[in-house]
C-alpha cells in the first residue's frame, strides 16, 4: 500500500516501512537507526536541509520502488525469532567477517602513511578498534543472553519474561548510543571520508570499507532499535493498559 511521508513521520517508522529510504538519510548525515524516534521534520531542521527537495527525493524513491515492483521487504511483520535469526546471520556475520580485515588494515595505514597524516590515521584505528570491541563484547551478550530471552519470551509469553527482556533491551538501547556515537566520529575524523592525494589503494579501499561498515551498522541498530525493540516496548504498554 502506499503512503506519503511528511515532517511529522518519525525516522525509524520511514525506513521500517522503506528500507532503502536509509540510504537517502545517509546523504544528509540524517541519523535514522539511534536517532529513529526523531520526526524528519525535526532533523529537516537540526541539518539545515532543504525539505521540499528531501521529502519529494523521499516519496518520488519510493513511487518509484513501487512502480517497478521493488520488494520492500518489512520486518515489522515477521515474528521476534525470524528477525532475530536475520540480524545474526546477516549482520552480526559481516561485522565477524570484516573486523579482523579492517583492524589489520587500520593498522597498516597509519605505519605507511602515518608520517604525513598520522593525527587523521591514528583517530581511526583508535576509533575503529574501540569500536570492534565494543561491537564484539555487545554481540556476544545478545546471541548468548538477549536474544535467547527474547525468543522464549515469544514462545511462552508472561508479563515477568516480558519486563526482564526490557530491563535487558534497555542496556543494549544505551550501548547503540556509543556505537552511534563512535561510527559518527570516524565520519568527522576522516572529513567525510576524502581520500588525500598520496592515497595509496589500501588506504582507498579501507575508507571505502570503512563507509560500508557503518551502512551496515546503522542498518543494523536501526533494525534493533526500531523494529525488534519497538515491538516489545508496545508489547509492555499493552500489557500495562
Amino acid at each position: 500500500m502506499s503512503v506519503t511521508f511528511t515532517e511529522t513521520d518519525k525516522l525509524g517508522d520511514v525506513v521500517v516501512k522503506f528500507p532503502q529510504a536509509a540510504e537517502i538519510f545517509k546523504q544528509y548525515h540524517i541519523d535514522f537507526c539511534c536517532g529513529g524516534d526523531q520526526l524528519l521534520g525535526e532533523a529537516i531542521t537540526e541539518h539545515g536541509v532543504n525539505s521540499i527537495a528531501l521529502l519529494q527525493n523521499l516519496n518520488d524513491t519510493y513511487a518509484d520502488a513501487l512502480k517497478q515492483g521493488t520488494e520492500i521487504h518489512d520486518w515489522s511483520a515477521v515474528s521476534l525469532e525470524q528477525l532475530i535469526h536475520h540480524i545474526v546471520n546477516t549482520h552480526h556475520a559481516y561485522l565477524n567477517q570484516v573486523f579482523p580485515t579492517l583492524s589489520e588494515l587500520t593498522a597498516k595505514i597509519l605505519r605507511v602513511h602515518g608520517a604525513h597524516h598520522g593525527a587523521e590515521l591514528a583517530q581511526v584505528h583508535r576509533l575503529f578498534n574501540q569500536l570492534r570491541m565494543d561491537m564484539e563484547a555487545h554481540m556476544i551478550a545478545e546471541e548468548e543472553r538477549v536474544f535467547p530471552q527474547i525468543v522464549d519470551y515469544e514462545r511462552h509469553p508472561s508479563i515477568e519474561k516480558l519486563n526482564a527482556v526490557i530491563h535487558a533491551v534497555e542496556e543494549l538501547d544505551k550501548e547503540h548510543d556509543q556505537t552511534g556515537q563512535l561510527v559518527k566520529d570516524l565520519r568527522k575524523v576522516t572529513d567525510n571520508y576524502a581520500l588525500p592525494e598520496d592515497a595509496c589503494g589500501t588506504y582507498t579501499y579501507v575508507f571505502q570499507e570503512l563507509q560500508n561498515l557503518e551502512s551496515d551498522i546503522f542498518q543494523h541498530i536501526h533494525l534493533e532499535n526500531n523494529v525488534l525493540f519497538v515491538h516489545l516496548r508496545n508489547a509492555q504498554g499493552s500489557s500495562l493498559a
